[in-house]
């Protein structure tokens, strides 16, 4: 499976104008696939929001985006509204859960991009998959794990949900008090970002 992560930047003030039209177009898009989820950022970018959508391969996105197209209502109206918008077409680790189907996972995501050297992205996902099985996941759910595919190369993108900023500070605390806990990826590290998202109230993962 793959995901396309989508992330406009939209003009300051006016991300919740741009949430109404995206609101208003989705359920004619979704009769041709399926939404993941739909944030707005609280912390890191400001002004962006982030929408996922899954689909089998690359001709498969190709088609449904094509047929979404044809009716005319999409994209949605709005693009006046935005400064910046990039895709990037991401590949699901094998131990990921599977992203969206309607799971309300938690108030608040946290998005978490690593950059990694070159060539290393197959050892960072053998030793993610021992970490997560040595107790992270008896703490809170993993949404997803992801490596970018199309667009900047070698990033590993994985998705926390949280019921509150509050949690995630007790749950992150426990986590480090595990052996296991980060996983041990540091020594191909270049870079590291996060994003607080909250989800939109037609997302299917509100």
């Amino acid at each position: 499976m793959i995901y396309e992560i989508r992330s406009y930047i939209v003009q300051a003030g006016r991300v919740p104008e741009y949430e109404k039209h995206f609101e208003e177009a989705l359920p004619n898009r979704m009769q041709y696939s399926e939404l993941a989820g739909f944030w707005h950022t609280e912390l890191g970018p400001l002004n962006q929001v982030v929408h996922i959508w899954p689909y089998e391969d690359l001709e498969d996105r190709e088609e449904k985006r094509a047929k979404a197209a044809q009716g005319g209502q999409w994209p949605p109206k709005g693009k006046e509204l935005l400064v910046s918008m990039t895709s990037e077409i991401f590949v699901a680790a094998p131990f990921s859960p599977v992203l969206g189907g309607g799971q309300k996972l938690g108030n608040i995501y946290e998005m978490r991009i690593y950059q990694y050297r070159p060539g290393t992205i197959p050892s960072v996902m053998e030793r993610w998959e021992e970490a997560l099985k040595g107790g992270r996941l008896s703490l809170s759910p993993l949404a997803a794990c992801m490596y970018s595919e199309i667009g900047g190369l070698n990033v590993w993108v994985h998705l926390w949900p949280y019921t509150s900023m509050k949690e995630r500070a007790r749950v992150r605390k426990e986590s480090h008090e595990l052996p296991t806990w980060p996983p041990k990826t540091r020594e191909f590290m270049i870079s590291q970002q996060n994003k607080i998202l909250i989800p939109a109230s037609f997302s299917p993962m509100a």
